[in-house]
């Protein structure tokens, strides 16, 4: 019944234009697995490139995201990812569940011909059944740090909501790796970060709206709820602009610094005034495809130290949940500005059997990157605020998210 009521609001347009695609926020794998007391096992045995480096003899030629080391330089992390929305490919409309994803740029959804386990568990694409379906006949492969994903490629017809984008180039997986996948409760991938991350897939879809002029403006913007009531959103992809009911007080805007990813220079994080982490800058990637916020392992190790958190043997860190309200602010800095965040943000709280555990939302990953140190700022950071990725002048704008109800006419009031 949820989808049903889903589905029929993803299919309006807003008073100003927008189109609004609602999001469910659904359990990370990485729960999941801590549930079935199957993570650490996971862990152990899916470390970045281990299996790439075991069966690299078995990849096709000439596909270069595959190579060995790859995963330094892709930052998929959809262990974490929570947010999941609806769209449809073909003629019928095949439906699909994907992630909406700011840290790739490449569409794909499991294929019927798809031979791994992972694909048995999800909805799965019969090109045979449309009839505006297009062979491409190129291969693909994605790698996803902890295995990796082949397909073949197709043009389709793809529906948004309302919108309607023609000879949309996706891919179409046949292979997927391990649980990630079979775990998962997303059938594939929608990535919308810039053209030239699509490596092997074509142009985004984003691009392709534009291209067809589809959107008034070239915009789109997240809302990730935190509301529990179930009348609230759970979250929304708003295409076109944005949705000034959804934030309070002015949008700061951030020049984008590399286009590939959503690329933005991060001046600092502090914690409590005790110590300043990348005083001098770094590079922070906007990722709605995951829920934490990670950085450089000596970064993150010492600021886990600062908020009090215990390391676990897989390299979680553990809070005590009792204490959250004593634990110091984090405050990131971008453009002059300062983001707080709160432990009611930074901390994950999961139930495990009758008890509550608190996890930190940090995690310390080194990756790659040719100027300043990297970080990505996931959804613990997005679910405080509002994100708008501007492609016409090529800059993010955050302002502060309103996560009570809130309606359009509040907002003219308020003016």
């Amino acid at each position: 019944m949820r989808w049903t009521v889903l589905t029929l609001i993803c299919c309006t347009w807003t008073a100003h234009g927008l189109i609004r695609i609602p999001l469910r926020r659904m359990l990370s794998v990485r729960t999941q697995l801590r549930a079935s007391n199957r993570l650490e096992v996971f862990m152990r045995d899916h470390q970045p490139d281990v299996f790439n480096r075991r069966y690299a003899q078995c990849y096709p030629p000439g596909i270069p995201s595959l190579r060995l080391g790859k995963s330094s330089e892709r930052l998929y992390n959809f262990m974490d990812a929570q947010y999941y929305g609806l769209i449809s490919l073909g003629t019928p409309e095949q439906n699909f569940t994907v992630v909406f994803d700011t840290g790739s740029s490449d569409l794909w959804v499991p294929s019927s011909y798809c031979v791994s386990e992972a694909c048995g568990m999800h909805h799965k694409f019969k090109a045979f059944e449309s009839s505006t379906f297009n062979h491409d006949g190129r291969m693909f492969g994605i790698h996803y740090g902890k295995g990796h994903m082949l397909g073949i490629m197709g043009r389709e017809v793809l529906k948004i909501g309302p919108l309607t984008v023609q000879n949309q180039e996706f891919g179409e997986s046949v292979y997927e790796p391990g649980y990630v996948f079979v775990m998962a409760k997303f059938d594939g991938v929608l990535g919308l970060a810039y053209p030239s991350l699509a490596e092997e897939l074509g142009t985004p879809v984003f691009d392709s709206i534009m291209n067809q002029k589809s959107v008034d403006q070239p915009i789109f913007s997240f809302y990730l709820s935190k509301s529990k009531m179930p009348r609230d959103p759970e979250g929304e992809l708003l295409l076109g602009g944005m949705d000034e009911a959804l934030y309070s007080g002015p949008i700061n805007w951030n020049p984008v610094t590399l286009k590939s990813y959503w690329q933005i220079k991060m001046s600092s994080i502090q914690v409590q005034g005790a110590l300043t982490f990348c005083p001098h800058g770094c590079q922070a990637i906007i990722d709605t495809g995951t829920s934490l916020i990670i950085g450089p392992t000596r970064d993150i190790l010492a600021l886990q130290q600062l908020i009090g958190a215990t390391p676990t043997s897989i390299g979680e860190y553990l809070l005590d949940c009792a204490r959250l309200s004593s634990l110091p602010q984090v405050t990131i800095m971008l453009n002059g500005v300062e983001y707080v965040l709160t432990a009611e943000s930074y901390v994950r709280r999961e139930m495990m059997g009758d008890h509550e555990i608190c996890f930190s939302g940090f995690q310390a990953e080194d990756l790659h990157s040719s100027t300043d140190p990297l970080w990505i700022l996931g959804d613990v950071f997005l679910s405080d605020y509002y994100s708008i990725y501007d492609r016409g002048q090529d800059r993010v704008g955050f302002a502060k998210a309103r996560h009570t109800r809130y309606t359009t006419l509040d907002a003219e009031m308020d003016r």
